[in-house]
């Protein structure tokens, strides 16, 4: 951990960080907790699927950079035929 100029401690918050917001229902399977991210809803996966906490500012990078590797594999895929 550091500190910043004024002397205070600088640090992972986990719970200023990876607590994300309440979800809002969307549809019988979906849900949002940032505006523009639907997800499913993690209680009709977890049987299958380990869930994992993500940090907030993670889920929102992936979320903001969606278009740009959708641009890259079109730029990189062969042509259709």
């Amino acid at each position: 951990m550091s500190d910043d100029s004024a002397g205070t401690p600088v640090g992972f918050r986990y719970n200023e960080q990876c607590t994300p917001p309440e979800p809002e229902r969307v549809s019988d399977v979906a849900l949002t907790k940032h505006p523009h991210v639907f997800e499913v809803d993690p209680r009709l996966m977890e049987r299958w699927v380990l869930q994992q906490t993500f940090p907030n500012w993670d889920s929102l990078q992936i979320m903001n950079s969606r278009h740009e590797h959708l641009e890259w594999m079109h730029r990189h895929s062969p042509p259709r035929s």
